[in-house]
């Protein structure tokens, strides 16, 4: 018997088939827009997603018939909810974490309860990128879809619920709306009552891999699944990559190389609000139970992308037309050492600890010598200094890294990875599936289902490490001088940032 493990996101979905041992069976994936009808609007279109979810498992599961599966789970972006009817129609579109709307309740929000009050709850302080004051807008501007709503689902309870399971999110999804009480793992009324919402209104919560019903016989049907598939429990995307590369202990940390570079440590009792706060650190059930994970994260693989974009436009169109990977070349014009580029990745809106909206990226030291790679190398080290600024500020919190596990589409550039450990100065190992959403959730579809007894069991069974990149003495040396450099850059140059990120 096999296991399905879906992961839902903000631009595709992915589904994939794996045996007991971890064996990819089969994978699938679509693609998708994200909706802005008006300006400051952000959203995605329910009903087509749903649609590109059930095809993509239909592909993954006409590839695995010699393995059928036995149970499934979903690990999915948060924040944004779907709302649904009690017998599972789809009532509007899903309000994205960057869309504006909400923004006006923070004000009021705030003066009701400070951010040290609302961590001690929640283990996140206020803002307009989470559930609770998109749910408020909804309420208040489309009143008659707010009264028609059964459940507002969260995207991996959404999915599940689609399929046929009940109305039930985890842990890790439900404290992204900022009305879970994280110590009583369940809705907390206060924060409810503070915001007008109603309880009714959202789903039950269970921990990550806890069953929570069985794909329905005509969902079955018509995907090709057969009939009493167990749906289990999922997880937010960024715990369920922790499971799918065995990041479960203290220790331990993914480093997420996506779209966003997100650092994801493990971590067992929860950190006093104030040291927290002060970092920019959130906290967050990992879906392992008894563990707790926060991120640090800023722009990654966007900035290889502009850079991409930007400098090698013509490339990346021929080497498509040739079905060719363009980043292997540019990766290929990487210089030897550091690059003699520095680069302050304020693109956009930075990550932890100061989520700096009203900066613009800075690239210093270019000569006319300057090579296409030195400037794609300094990108690399920037973003890399900046993640290393954070981390540096952990010891105060007890949340202790001893190495990275990496993943995501960046973590197939051995040349990246090997720049990451040089700058952290801790190894970095690549598992053997890189792309572990899809697989967290399959073993979280494994433990709920009794195919294996743990977490760590299932990740034994199912998690290969391919390779560990350690640091090298002299670069690291090398990298220190360069990162004190890089640490003057923002301080010597935000005001004049500020002002000319204002015209």
């Amino acid at each position: 018997m096999s296991l399905l493990g879906i992961d839902v996101g903000t631009t595709g979905c992915k589904a994939a088939v794996f045996s007991e041992e971890g064996r990819l069976l089969a994978s699938a994936y679509e693609e998708y827009d994200v909706q802005r009808p008006k300006p400051g609007w952000a959203e995605l279109d329910a009903v087509e997603v749903w649609d590109k979810v059930k095809r993509t498992i239909s592909q993954v599961v006409s590839h695995s018939a010699s393995d059928p599966v036995q149970a499934l789970a979903v690990s999915s972006l948060g924040e944004a909810t779907v709302a649904v009817t009690e017998d599972r129609q789809v009532l509007g579109p899903s309000i994205l974490n960057f869309d504006g709307r909400g923004e006006e309740y923070l004000e009021s929000l705030s003066c009701a309860l400070t951010n040290e009050q609302l961590y001690r709850i929640n283990g996140n302080t206020l803002g307009n990128h989470y559930g609770l004051t998109k749910l408020k807008w909804i309420k208040e501007h489309q009143s008659q879809l707010y009264q028609r709503a059964h459940k507002f689902l969260l995207w991996s309870s959404f999915v599940s619920f689609m399929l046929g399971a009940d109305a039930v999110v985890d842990y890790s999804l439900a404290n992204r709306t900022l009305l879970f009480d994280i110590d009583r793992e369940t809705w907390s009324e206060e924060l409810l009552a503070l915001a007008g919402l109603d309880r009714s209104k959202l789903p039950d919560t269970a921990p990550s891999g806890t069953v929570i019903g069985a794909v329905s016989d005509r969902v079955a049907g018509e995907i090709g699944l057969p009939s009493n598939v167990s749906v289990v429990s999922g997880a937010h995307d960024q715990c369920a990559n922790a499971v799918g590369c065995g990041v479960i202990e203290e220790g331990r940390a993914v480093y997420g190389m996506g779209t966003f570079i997100c650092i994801t440590p493990v971590f067992s009792q929860r950190r006093e609000p104030a040291v927290m706060i002060e970092r920019g650190l959130n906290t967050e059930h990992h879906a392992v139970s008894g563990k707790y994970v926060c991120f640090i994260y800023n722009q990654g693989g966007s900035l290889v992308k502009w850079f991409r974009d930007t400098f090698a436009a013509v490339e990346h169109r021929q080497a498509e037309e040739a079905g060719r990977d363009v980043y292997a070349d540019l990766f290929s014009e990487l210089p030897e050492g550091p690059s003699g580029i520095m680069v302050l990745p304020h693109f956009t809106t930075t990550g932890p600890p100061q989520f700096i909206s009203d900066s613009c990226g800075v690239m210093a030291g270019l000569r006319l010598e300057t090579s296409r790679g030195d400037i794609l190398k300094g990108i690399l080290e920037g973003t890399t200094f900046y993640l290393k600024e954070c981390v540096e500020s952990l010891p105060p919190t007890g949340i202790e890294i001893a190495d990275f596990r990496a993943v995501g589409g960046g973590s197939k550039s051995d040349a990246w990875i090997q720049l990451c450990a040089d700058i952290m100065g801790r190894p970095f190992v690549r598992p053997r599936i890189t792309e572990a959403g899809a697989l967290g959730a399959a073993i979280m579809a494994g433990v709920g289902s009794g195919v294996f007894p743990s977490y760590e069991a299932g990740v034994e069974a199912m998690v290969g490490l391919e390779q560990t990149f350690e640091p090298n003495a002299r670069q690291h040396e090398l990298y220190q001088s360069r990162f004190e450099q890089y640490r003057r850059l923002w301080p010597l140059m935000g005001e004049y940032l500020r002002d000319l990120a204002s015209e």
